[in-house]
């Protein structure tokens, strides 16, 4: 069977096509670019690691990549763990109670929102339980690897779009009647798609990290059995806001410490390993998991589906032998930096990352 092409769109006529600026990013970038058909799919990510030991996760969706429907599916998720706290809520709303800005980054979904410049961004949940105020201030400017899309095909495409690298936080929050204030290091992307990305990928690995004075963003994708298992590789890193390197030639990646997850039923790896030669700056990042926080399943994302589109669409992914799962991992995260042979400088803190797995449980 000949292979489709799968690739990094960087091409001078791939930033027309799509209306970019190689040296540029608008405000429009994080806004809506998805429509509701079937298939498409977009969400606003943000997470925070918080003074003593809190991860927070918020998730703006338009519509998931489990939709079974044409039309928008609106819903917002809500993790916060630590303190004793292992709290994972969601809140849906129709889609007459939402708004979605195609203008810059203005979400509303129900009670819950999110505004945001591309530098500072304001986000609140809430729900029955729960109340969330939290604000992001952008420390590293906005990314986009080249266009920030990956083209599977001719039509079909992946976009990634890190709108903060690194921020400060702040964040007060009411879990049952308690109250929290709490401060730290944050994030924010945002992804869309217009297929199912179980269709396009394998699985890929994603983390983030605020160590010391510097701040990374790795990712590597693997693209699906149909696309001959095409690896896409991406790593930059900033030291106090100022981008260092992100040079995808100069990253080598190693993954090590296989483990397997009872609730996924899916081998994931306890260890990955990049590494960043562009000659000018050499860097070692290392995630060793210890922890895994958040997992997720294909039958829980279909099985609950009243309607026959979505039975019918559970039993179609398990006919075709797909088998979307989510890992999402906390534990060290260890950056060395290297002159000539020997680490002038090591470095660790604690981290979250994860594993989006789609194929079966296949080493490829």
């Amino acid at each position: 069977m000949k292979k489709a092409v799968a690739r990094l769109a960087d091409r001078p006529e791939d930033y027309k096509r799509l209306g970019l600026d190689p040296s540029k990013i608008f405000q429009w970038e994080d806004a809506l670019h998805t429509n509701g058909k079937l298939g498409e799919y977009e969400w606003w990510y943000f997470d925070a690691k918080l003074e003593g030991g809190y991860s927070l996760v918020i998730i703006f969706y338009s519509q998931p990549v489990t939709a079974a429907t044409n039309g928008f599916s609106p819903c917002v998720s809500f993790s916060l763990t630590g303190g004793g706290h292992e709290i994972l809520e969601e809140t849906r709303a129709l889609p007459k109670d939402c708004f979605f800005s195609k203008k810059r980054c203005d979400v509303r979904i129900g009670k819950s929102f999110v505004r945001g410049n591309l530098r500072n961004y304001k986000i609140h949940f809430e729900n029955e339980r729960i109340q969330c105020d939290m604000t992001l201030e952008g420390r590293a400017v906005s990314y986009r690897h080249k266009t920030g899309q990956i083209f599977f095909g001719e039509k079909n495409y992946f976009a990634w779009l890190p709108a903060v690298p690194e921020g400060q936080v702040c964040a007060d929050i009411c879990v049952d009647g308690e109250q929290l204030s709490l401060s730290g290091s944050g994030y924010h992307d945002h992804n869309w798609g217009n297929v199912g990305m179980y269709w396009l990928m394998h699985h890929w690995y994603w983390g983030r990290a605020r160590v010391g004075e510097y701040q990374v963003i790795s990712s590597y994708i693997t693209a699906g059995e149909k696309y001959g298992y095409e690896h896409f590789p991406i790593f930059v890193i900033y030291k106090n806001g100022q981008r260092l390197g992100c040079t995808i030639k100069a990253i080598s990646y190693e993954q090590k410490d296989p483990a397997f997850d009872p609730i996924t039923k899916k081998h994931y790896h306890k260890t990955l390993i990049y590494d960043y030669n562009d000659g000018k700056h050499h860097f070692r990042v290392t995630y060793r998991a210890k922890d895994i926080i958040e997992t997720f399943v294909a039958d829980e994302a279909y099985g609950s589906a009243r309607a026959s589109a979505g039975r019918a669409l559970i039993g179609f992914v398990k006919m075709m032998k797909l088998s979307p799962s989510y890992i999402r991992m906390v534990g060290d995260i260890t950056l060395e930096r290297f002159e000539g042979e020997t680490v002038a400088e090591s470095l660790t803190e604690n981290g979250i990352w994860e594993q989006m797995y789609f194929g079966l449980d296949k080493d490829v």
